[in-house]
């Protein structure tokens, strides 16, 4: 997917900003270069393209392939402030995290069980080309006690990928319900009876 960027003055960040525009750094071993986006173009390649997917970047007419490294982000208003772009070489590994997908219904839910979501993402290292969008991994074999791990997802890679996460880790699993005793749900109704107290004290009070 192609984005548009200008080169930027040093100083300009406020400037662009106001003109709807996003600054923004390209980067790698031997580049460094201050450019600016447009806001809303940015939004819709990242909406798109996240930052496990390489981008075509044009810089006054220079093209680089970039992963979004970075976006710095305004909180009380909610939108990007800084972009931070790494242009990839061809025929060199790239560290990314590529999103995890979780497909069909585990077996286990249909006997009471619940799907436990532990990591949604697995860090990679992998030739930009043959960087996944997405990893579809199939739950539906799973029982009550049944989990995956890192290392189930190997056979979903290229075989130039490597994964740089611990392979041990849990991906998902499928837990058995929680069973609530009797003396937990008499303390579940007593906080629940607290507010009541709490509320008529206020009412006491005006």
């Amino acid at each position: 997917m192609k984005l548009e960027a200008q080169k930027r003055a040093a100083g300009a960040a406020a400037s662009d900003r106001r003109q709807g525009r996003l600054p923004a750094i390209v980067y790698n071993q031997s580049l460094n270069v201050p450019i600016s986006v447009d806001l809303k173009a940015f939004d819709r390649v990242f909406r798109s393209q996240g930052t496990s997917n390489v981008i075509d970047l044009e810089v006054d007419g220079e093209n680089h392939q970039v992963l979004v490294k970075s976006v710095q982000m305004n909180k009380r208003k909610r939108l990007p402030q800084h972009v931070d772009f790494y242009a990839v070489t061809a025929g060199q590994k790239v560290n990314v995290h590529v999103p995890i997908e979780f497909v069909g219904t585990a077996a286990g839910t249909r006997e009471g069980g619940q799907l436990d979501v532990q990591r949604r993402e697995v860090y990679l290292s992998v030739l930009p080309r043959l960087i996944p969008g997405t990893l579809e991994l199939d739950v539906t074999a799973l029982t009550i006690g049944d989990s995956l791990h890192i290392r189930d997802l190997a056979a979903l890679l290229p075989d130039e990928a490597e994964i740089l996460d611990d392979l041990d880790l849990a991906v998902v699993a499928v837990v058995a319900p929680r069973v609530v005793s009797d003396e937990e749900a008499g303390e579940t109704e007593e906080v629940e009876a607290e507010p009541e107290v709490i509320a008529k004290g206020s009412e006491d009070e005006d």
